[in-house]
């Protein structure tokens, strides 16, 4: 039996752990050596603040280190037990094992701290964060993935059984692109989904279908994307590496006939080495090409392309906050900028004079077209393509300066060209939406010389996540005109 390997990395001892870090990560302290000054931060994963553990250190970096916990001397008193069977593998929900209350509690911690830190800026007292409605079963789309060499997990190891099944379909293991746990059930979409999924798992091996390979890029089936919806409307959108039409139908037939409730079945043959599709081809097989949201009395149309907000209860909830900051009046022209499917424009549209939208997938402005057609609303008028292109100030110009800016960007944040456009209009407000605190918080200090912060409201759309939406309301300050 080979020796196992010493690791190069130190190991630190009876680490206290003080808070959670802002990537779901848990944060400890220790004593730096006699080259480096002061505290050295240590970045622990599959721990929670009070928890004292030793620490394997397994990534080493300038200013801090990362690891795993190899002994806990003590347990932390804010410890749950997790409800999910693959908690601690799978890399979702990670925060299981706090509670409800302690997960939102460190969630506004970590708003404040990061606008505070990167924004540079003085900030209002922040709300507390708006808790979702429903803790689990909230998501309306979940991706998975097929793999022929599944993740064997520790507790099959220790069984000390012979494994016989080697192909499953589920999620990837942190930080292994070609690693996949196998899930049986899976807390964060509501039934029908599991059972969609295992059918298809199964009856893809009863029929010796191959699964694929991430490492060797060999294999015919590959993702399995489920979307749901609150009109109890339901798509599935397998993805296959060959376009091997008798295996297609035969799967995408058994799968219709076991579940009647399915209204939208398409498919996709992806054959490029990534797995995204937004770039390919989707193939409409059985039932209507979309599904529908609907939301106060407003119908959306989602497409599988579509980017819709994967917690549709507390979309709602966002929707309304956006729009209790933004004050509308009857006679304004509002601009909503990474409009989506239309979803924020179409729902404030009775409320202004015109809504002016623009995104950058051409299929979601299809859809946000037909939004507004769909609900009779003719006041909004929308336009694909990169920001920083169409929103110029010849754009703005033309289409009319508006009072109220509303931003719902992308994590990586805004262009700087997108920012000095909406610098140069000067609205009297601008409500900036984000689902990644750091890069708003950098944007928001790019808007500080003419924009004081007035409200901050943090919302919980991903439970058991360290994600968190955040809705910052900017004024211009009195001295700009």
């Amino acid at each position: 039996m080979a020796r196992k390997r010493k690791s190069r990395y130190p190991r630190y001892e009876q680490v206290e752990i003080i808070d959670l870090a802002i990537e779901g990560k848990a944060v400890g302290k220790v004593k730096s050596n006699d080259h480096e000054k002061g505290d050295l931060t240590i970045f622990v994963s599959k721990v929670v603040p009070g928890d004292i553990v030793d620490v394997q250190i397994n990534k080493k970096k300038k200013t801090y280190r990362e690891g795993y916990p190899v002994k806990f001397h003590k347990y932390s008193e804010k410890r749950t037990e997790p409800f999910c069977e693959h908690f601690g593998v799978c890399g979702g929900c990670t925060r299981q094992q706090l509670s409800y209350e302690d997960q939102v509690f460190y969630k506004h911690k970590q708003v404040s701290e990061t606008l505070k830190r990167i924004g540079k800026i003085d900030f209002p007292e922040i709300k507390p964060v708006l808790k979702a409605p429903e803790i689990t079963f909230y998501r309306n789309k979940l991706e998975y993935t097929f793999t022929n060499t599944r993740w064997i997990t520790q507790k099959e190891v220790d069984a000390d059984i012979e494994i016989k099944r080697f192909k499953g379909i589920g999620f990837h293991i942190p930080g292994k692109y070609d690693k996949i746990l196998d899930i049986e059930k899976c807390w964060l979409q509501a039934e029908p989904s599991n059972s969609i999924r295992l059918f298809i798992r199964d009856f893809a091996i009863e029929n010796n279908y191959e699964f694929f390979n991430h490492y060797k890029k060999i294999g015919f089936l590959r993702t399995l994307i489920i979307r749901t919806s609150s009109t109890g409307e339901i798509m599935i959108i397998p993805t296959f590496y060959h376009n091997e039409i008798e295996k297609i139908k035969k799967l995408l037939d058994a799968v219709s006939e076991r579940f009647p409730e399915i209204t939208s079945i398409n498919y996709v043959v992806n054959e490029k080495l990534n797995d995204s599709i937004n770039d390919q081809n989707v193939i409409h097989y059985k039932g209507k090409d979309h599904i529908t949201e609907k939301m106060d009395d407003i119908i959306f149309k989602i497409s599988p392309k579509s980017f819709y907000q994967t917690n549709s209860k507390q979309a709602y909830n966002l929707y309304n906050v956006v729009k209790d900051f933004s004050d509308l009046k009857k006679n304004e022209v509002v601009y909503d900028l990474y409009t989506g499917t239309g979803t924020i424009a179409n729902f404030i549209a009775k409320d202004v004079k015109k809504v002016i939208g623009i995104e950058y997938v051409k299929e979601s402005i299809s859809d946000a077209k037909i939004n507004s057609k769909l609900n009779s609303i003719t006041n909004t008028e929308f336009y694909a393509g990169d920001m920083k292109d169409i929103l110029t100030d010849e754009f703005m110009n033309e289409k009319g300066k508006s009072d109220t800016i509303i931003i719902d960007p992308p994590r990586a944040g805004m262009h700087k060209k997108v920012v000095q456009t909406i610098l140069n209009a000067f609205p009297s407000k601008i409500v900036y939406v984000s689902c990644n605190v750091a890069t708003q918080a950098r944007d928001i200090e790019l808007f500080s010389e003419k924009y004081n912060v007035k409200k901050v409201q943090p919302v919980d759309m991903f439970p058991h996540t360290h994600h968190i939406e955040n809705i910052v309301l900017l004024e211009k300050k009195m001295n700009n005109k």
